[in-house]
């Protein structure tokens, strides 16, 4: 996740404070959605956030630091093709990582709610690291008391339980 932001009026929100400082809202954020899509959907081999910047540090001068690709970019819906530099440093830490296809979590928002709740606003983007096209996207959105409940709904409005749950 490298782009984060809420509307000025939760900034003062105690809920909020774990998102106020940029690296502390990367590290909330990809941990919820990677443990909100790991356990939904768990035939699927994932490589979580943690790992990747564990990958890329050990190959440092290989790999693209993930937290700085800029794959904020993908959010725009005009994007089929992935820009470079990102595909090339996508397609790079995707080798390392031993797949073909990404989730890029490309942006997250939080705004208030009339009833006193929180929306997220999470984009998704699955492409493909070899072709460097852009394969599906999706804007979920969530409510929440908190914001972590706000992302938990988006994740799960993008992947729902299944199997009668």
């Amino acid at each position: 996740m490298t782009m984060v932001v809420a509307d000025p009026e939760l900034q003062s929100d105690p809920n909020y404070a774990a998102y106020r400082d940029r690296r502390a809202a990367q590290a909330q954020s990809d941990s919820i959605i990677a443990e909100g899509i790991v356990s939904r959907a768990p035939e699927v081999s994932w490589v979580p956030p943690r790992e990747l910047r564990k990958m890329a540090r050990r190959s440092a001068g290989y790999l693209a630091d993930p937290d700085q690709m800029g794959h904020a970019v993908l959010r725009s819906p005009k994007i089929s093709q992935i820009p470079d530099p990102l595909r090339s440093s996508l397609r790079s830490l995707m080798a390392v990582a031993g797949g073909r296809f990404a989730l890029a979590p490309a942006s997250l928002g939080f705004g208030p709610e009339p009833d006193g709740q929180i929306r997220a606003d999470l984009s998704l983007v699955l492409a493909d690291a070899r072709s460097g096209k852009v394969l599906w996207r999706s804007v979920a959105l969530g409510r929440g008391k908190t914001p972590d409940e706000a992302l938990s709904a988006a994740v799960a409005a993008v992947l729902p339980f299944s199997g009668g749950q």
